[in-house]
């Protein structure tokens, strides 16, 4: 099977919504050409950042098929499906349509905070009904469980579509100990902005970005410079987002992002509950680096 399709900049695709709270499908479109153009690699759809646990199933289908025609095969799709009912997720794989799209992205099981051995075997039964590559996805910050580099090396191993991992559990060592002992067919995959840069210099492969959807010339420019080497300028580039990996952070994901796109008017500044929009004091703060930048 070729391998994993994603890496450079990944964009964590925001779901744009209108001010009656529906989805604002003209701004998606002009979401999703901006990141395109400004050197996006590929898009991650329907994952955290696109608010996904307040879609209906309606909405999950119209994106889906909205995004696979307006991205039309110039970069690969990947997208989120996963959950904490591993035979429901199965059931998914097994009975959807996936044209279009290039490899799905599966967190790990949330709330019923399985043990190293079931994160395994919910893995292994997603890897043998998936017909796509799979991407997995540790975020303990948000599933209330780590995987550890030995559960993830043992699906590397044991499963040839299970190509990558986005790692977000914000452990360096054990990032560290996944690139240096993973199979050559599988890569690591920064699932948090702000360490991107440190994690290429190990050997991960790129990043799905949320600051990307506002910054993606910027962003993509400094993936690349580190994956090409060049890390004098990157970090340079690395250090220029510092403030704003913070800032972007501090009131929840989404809610700074959408409050930067919004204020480069790009999207309204809607949310779905229970998120709720960034407070103002973060907000101007995001406005004046967005002044700043010349947005």
């Amino acid at each position: 099977m070729a391998n994993n399709k994603f890496r450079g900049l990944g964009i964590a695709l925001v779901t744009p919504f209108a001010k009656d709270g529906s989805i604002d499908l003209a701004a998606l479109d002009r979401l999703v050409e901006y990141q395109i153009k400004s050197g996006a690699d590929f898009l991650c759809i329907m994952g955290t950042t696109a608010e996904t646990p307040t879609l209906s199933a309606d909405e999950k289908a119209l994106l889906k098929q909205h995004l696979v025609e307006r991205v039309a095969g110039r970069v690969p799709l990947l997208m989120g499906c996963g959950g904490n009912n591993t035979s429901a997720v199965v059931h998914d794989l097994e009975t959807s349509d996936w044209k279009g799209i290039d490899g799905i992205l599966s967190v790990c099981p949330y709330y019923n905070k399985p043990s190293q051995e079931g994160l395994y075997q919910h893995y292994a039964a997603i890897a043998k009904a998936s017909p796509l590559p799979v991407v997995l996805y540790n975020v303990p910050g948000r599933t209330g469980v780590n995987m550890t580099a030995e559960t993830t090396l043992r699906l590397a191993h044991d499963f040839e579509n299970i190509v990558a991992i986005k790692e977000a559990s914000g452990n360096i060592s054990q990032m560290d100990d996944i690139i240096k002992n993973k199979p050559a067919n599988f890569d690591v995959i920064s699932g948090d902005d702000g360490i991107t840069f440190p994690l290429i210099t190990l050997g991960a492969v790129g990043v799905i970005s949320v600051i990307g959807n506002a910054l993606p010339s910027e962003f993509s420019r400094m993936v690349r410079l580190a994956l090409k080497g060049e890390y004098n300028t990157s970090l340079t580039i690395h250090h220029k987002f510092t403030e704003l990996f913070k800032l972007l952070f501090v009131d929840g994901n989404p809610a700074g992002v959408k409050a930067m796109l919004s204020e480069m008017g790009m999207i309204e500044n809607v949310l779905r509950l229970p998120l709720v929009p960034t407070r103002l004091t973060t907000m101007e703060k995001i406005s004046s680096i967005v002044r700043e930048l010349g947005y």
